[in-house]
């Protein structure tokens, strides 16, 4: 069994995350349990609250989580420097950590697979192209499973698990380089458990 802790910014990225870590783990045949951290307040919390889980654990590593992963948005600020804000506020665990940082929004990731989208909600989406506008790619994916017909209580983050399990996770690779950096790097963590454990 292997324990991986989330801090995230907020829900969609924590749903996002906890379905996307048991798909590849079920591909991996590897048993997970997984403790989600909803850091409200973005970004700077998720920092902060990063600060005292390292010191947390300063005296005391036997809990330490196998993995941790840290997803937060770039928000326009850029990968290395996001990941250099988490890598300094974790310190001695950067080698449990792995940075989920979409560039600029995790829901520009969710407008990626317009299959996927089709196969969950019935509608269709389109791809937006990039800018740094905080609330812009939440309005379009609302806007977009409005219009396919569907009521989303949540926001749609009702549909998050089915919606990442629907996903064609190789194509979103191709089509953002931000998502290809954090899959390959959960996808090696996951191979180096399978060959330690076989």
């Amino acid at each position: 069994m292997r324990n991986i802790s989330l801090f995230v910014e907020d829900t969609v990225h924590g749903d996002f995350l906890m379905a996307l870590v048991h798909r590849v783990a079920n591909t991996y045949n590897i048993e997970i349990n997984i403790k989600v951290s909803n850091v409200r307040g973005g970004h700077e919390k998720v920092i902060t609250e990063l600060g005292e889980y390292r010191q947390d654990f300063q005296h005391n590593d036997e809990d330490l989580p196998d993995l941790i992963i840290v997803g937060t948005d770039s928000n326009g600020k850029g990968f290395l420097q996001r990941e250099k804000e988490i890598h300094q506020a974790i310190s001695s665990l950067t080698d449990r950590v792995i940075s989920m940082i979409p560039k600029p929004h995790i829901e520009r990731w969710l407008l990626l697979d317009s299959e996927a989208f089709k196969k969950v909600f019935g509608g269709s989406c389109s791809v937006p192209n990039r800018k740094c506008d905080r609330y812009r790619y939440k309005r379009l994916l609302l806007q977009a499973i409005q219009d396919a017909g569907v009521v989303p209580l949540l926001g749609g983050i009702e549909y998050m698990a089915d919606f990442v399990n629907a996903m064609n996770l190789q194509h979103i690779e191709q089509n953002d380089r931000s998502f290809l950096r954090f899959f390959r790097a959960l996808q090696q963590r996951f191979e180096n458990w399978q060959q330690t454990e076989g």
